[in-house]
């Protein structure tokens, strides 16, 4: 497919959302956790604790909603600050009791509303991606939908980062970039190919280190093989020396 075709398939209302990764392979382990202890319970992030082979985990994800009912619940997957200061809560504890974490990542981007911003919106971002850079836990990335900028980054600064095969993950939407350097949003196709925003763009750029194949229905083997895998690289990632880990975080991030 070429750039445009992924991002309408990233976008697709039939593409399984966070909460369909998060039954299908952690089914009933998963424990839902609420709030910031500060402002509110943002419904646009997902965050918890589940087992995984046995062995306990703390799983965070943007979620977009699977019809309109639920999108409008989720705020189509806009996470407000109260979200991120929510996922920041869960990591801190996942140090804390020395479980892994792992973000599933789908969203346009975080909420630009008046209220978001009142709130430290930028701070919120800011702070995650401060924080996530020296967790001293092993942290795993994946972007499962659309990743939008700085609200996708705030939940993807991991040990490594993946992307399913029609995903996308950009500093700006094609529709954006277009607005801004033509004045002419219907150029959103040539926005696309500029942005180099497909996982095969960005697995050769070296920003995602997995590209996880998508069979034609998400049925039972694409679940079952990420879990697999990801079991397997907690396990890699676990036999790694805390000081190592950090250093080769904030390495691969650096050489960007």
């Amino acid at each position: 497919m070429n750039a445009i075709d992924c991002v309408t398939a990233a976008r697709s209302n039939d593409r399984p959302t966070a909460v369909d990764y998060i039954d299908r392979i952690f089914g009933d382990s998963f424990m839902e956790l609420h709030g910031d202890r500060r402002f509110a319970d943002d419904r646009a992030v997902i965050g918890g604790i589940a087992m995984l082979n046995g062995r306990p985990v703390t799983v965070i994800a943007l979620e977009k909603g699977r019809n309109l009912k639920e999108r409008m619940d989720r705020n189509f997957g806009s996470a407000h600050p109260e979200g991120y200061r929510k996922a920041l809560r869960l990591m801190k504890q996942a140090e804390k009791f020395h479980r892994p974490v792992i973000c599933l990542v789908d969203t346009s981007g975080a909420y630009c509303g008046i209220g978001a911003e009142e709130r430290g919106q930028g701070e919120a971002i800011a702070e995650n991606l401060m924080e996530m850079m020296t967790l001293k836990t092993p942290i795993l990335s994946i972007l499962i939908g659309e990743g939008g900028s700085g609200g996708a980054l705030a939940l993807a600064v991991a040990d490594e980062v993946w992307m399913m095969e029609n995903a996308i993950y950009s500093v700006i939407s094609p529709e954006g970039c277009a607005s801004i350097l033509w004045k002419d949003a219907t150029r959103t196709a040539e926005a696309s190919e500029c942005l180099k925003l497909t996982s095969q763009d960005l697995f050769k750029l070296g920003v995602i280190e997995r590209i996880i194949r998508e069979p034609r229905t998400a049925d039972s083997v694409l679940f079952d093989s990420l879990k697999n895998l990801i079991a397997q690289t907690f396990v890699k990632l676990g036999s790694v020396d805390t000081g190592a880990l950090l250093e080769r975080r904030y390495t691969r991030f650096r050489k960007f």
